[in-house]
């Protein structure tokens, strides 16, 4: 007996419903996978965009810079052409300078030049020499601050070139400008070097222009010495001549460069008149200064000083309220009367000290006597 078997169809649609899903599964989050690389792509390439024009806005300023440091360097050397030019008129004053003492001397004599012009002469130069020191210590100021600025800039171009060589598949251009600023910081280097040449220079000139002026200096001094050896011979006569001429005052003396002589020999208590003892010996003063001032040189250009002095007791009448009034309206009753007999007024000068410069000290009468006096002396001016 045949057994007969029932067949039943297979049902093969649920596995595949099971691997269609699967499959959609696989595929979405294949594409979520890609959404998502590309968003950061997006944003990775959004910050390197931003950080290139950032960059490319640091260069334009670092070029900017670089474009006010070349202005100021060209100012610089318009600056230093005009040092220059004043080192070099200097230096052909100087050179005029360079005279020997006898040489100098011979031109003052054709000339009628005196020792006040030389001095003058000299301290023109100082001033010159003044004035270009402080030109210097401008110039290296100024050169300090751009060896700062300098340092800056490269700091600034070291950092700059890091970030271009990290980002140089980028951003190749970059690379250019910052060769082009190598080059042009090289340049600006050499022209600081240049300047510091230029200021060093100028620093020996004017060390050798100070040496030449000391030595000129020294000479002046010399001249000056002699002058006054001059007029210490004259003046030693001078006070001979009014010593003989005066004899018969025993109070009259001369201490160092100063022939004194006491008030109560000229004046009256309390008075600034000359009574007619003392315009007598008044003219005995005019008449020695006169043989002395007709052999004294012409350059030498001296003058009589005549100082009042009193002593420290004050003073209160009708004429003077002061020992100031009084010890300087005597000076100048001797230089009017002394103009009487021909001396001329500008080789004299009258001043008055008061009570303030005694020669002793003491509260006693003799000590009185002694502060209350008229100093001469034969000086130069």
């Amino acid at each position: 007996m045949t057994t007969l078997r029932r067949r039943h169809p297979i049902n093969i649609w649920p596995a595949f419903v099971d691997a269609t899903a699967s499959l959609l599964l696989v595929v979405v989050f294949a594409l979520l996978l890609a959404i998502m690389g590309h968003l950061v792509l997006s944003t990775s390439l959004t910050d390197k965009e931003d950080a290139l024009i950032r960059l490319g806005e640091r260069i334009d300023k670092l070029s900017e810079e670089l474009s006010l440091e070349q202005a100021e360097t060209a100012r610089l050397k318009e600056t230093l052409a005009i040092r220059t030019a004043s080192l070099k008129e200097t230096e052909a004053v100087l050179e005029t300078s360079r005279l020997t003492l006898a040489e100098k001397e011979e031109l003052l004599k054709e000339s009628n030049l005196t020792i006040n012009e030389q001095q003058s002469t000299i301290a023109e130069q100082l001033d010159v020499i003044g004035k270009l020191q402080s030109d210097i210590e401008a110039l290296t100021a100024l050169r300090d601050r751009i060896e700062q600025e300098l340092q800056q800039s490269i700091s600034q171009r070291e950092d700059i070139k890091q970030k271009l060589q990290a980002e140089s598949e980028l951003n190749l251009r970059n690379v250019a400008q910052i060769e082009l600023l190598n080059r042009q910081l090289q340049e600006l280097r050499q022209q600081l070097s240049a300047l510091t040449d230029a200021l060093d220079v100028a620093e020996q000139d004017i060390a050798d222009k100070q040496t030449v002026i000391e030595d000129l200096g020294e000479r002046l001094n010399i001249a000056l010495a002699n002058k006054a050896q001059m007029l210490q011979k004259y003046r030693s006569e001078f006070f001979g001549r009014l010593r003989d001429a005066l004899e018969q005052y025993p109070d009259i003396r001369i201490d160092g460069d100063r022939f004194i002589l006491p008030t109560e020999l000229l004046f009256e208590s309390g008075s600034a008149q000359l009574g007619k003892s003392g315009k007598q010996q008044v003219k005995q003063l005019a008449i020695s200064l006169q043989d002395i001032a007709a052999v004294i040189p012409d350059d030498i250009d001296w003058i009589l000083r005549i100082d009042g002095h009193t002593d420290k007791r004050p003073i209160n009448g009708p004429v003077f309220y002061s020992n100031w009034e009084l010890s300087t309206a005597r000076a100048i009753s001797i230089v009017e009367e002394m103009v009487k007999f021909g001396i001329p007024a500008r080789r004299m000068a009258a001043t008055g000290f008061a009570e303030f410069h005694p020669v002793d000290p003491a509260n006693t009468a003799e000590a009185y006597s002694k502060n209350r006096r008229i100093e001469l002396k034969l000086t130069s001016r």
